[in-house]
């Protein structure tokens, strides 16, 4: 079933009042960032796999990232636009087959809104210089914040401690 003909049902039985818009908005506003490429841009730049993450808001299987497994000290950019997002110090071992983080490096440097591609909402989070989608966050992370960023693997790439950090594209 299409997005068109699902919000049409759901208008139908009298229950589109309860959805959000963005559920059913066709085509909807993208939110601008200060780093903007086109999409021919972007397939130059990047993997197609990282593409669809990145752009596309895809979801890698889980268990298929070589950083699940990454224990070196270092910090994890953006595969996009290689902005910091997050330390090793603050990754753990969530169990669930993605790379996971219990804060980000630098708050400001992560964007959230609400998702509901699952029509039940979820929180999104995203690189806030490129908008690169990374992952979801939920509230089953460990002390102190209690949070678990989930992120794909494909969405980052690992900048060990003894090296420096890329340029920003």
């Amino acid at each position: 079933m299409n997005r068109r003909l699902f919000c049409s049902a759901i208008a139908l039985f009298g229950a589109g009042a309860t959805l959000p818009l963005t559920a059913c908005s066709a085509g909807g506003s993208k939110k601008t960032f200060p780093l903007q490429l086109s999409e021919a841009q972007w397939h130059k730049l990047l993997a197609d796999d990282r593409f669809q993450v990145l752009r596309n808001d895809a979801t890698e299987p889980p268990g298929s990232s070589p950083l699940n497994k990454e224990k070196s000290a270092g910090t994890y950019t953006c595969a996009g636009c290689n902005l910091p997002l997050f330390s090793s110090v603050n990754k753990y071992e969530s169990h669930t087959g993605w790379p996971s983080f219990w804060k980000p490096l630098y708050t400001d440097n992560i964007g959230i809104k609400k998702d509901y591609k699952l029509i039940l909402p979820r929180t999104e989070y995203h690189c806030a210089r490129c908008g690169g989608h990374q992952g979801h966050l939920f509230d089953d992370g460990p002390p102190p914040t209690g949070k678990r960023y989930c992120n794909n693997g494909l969405a980052l790439k690992f900048v060990p401690e003894d090296q420096a950090l890329p340029e920003l594209v």
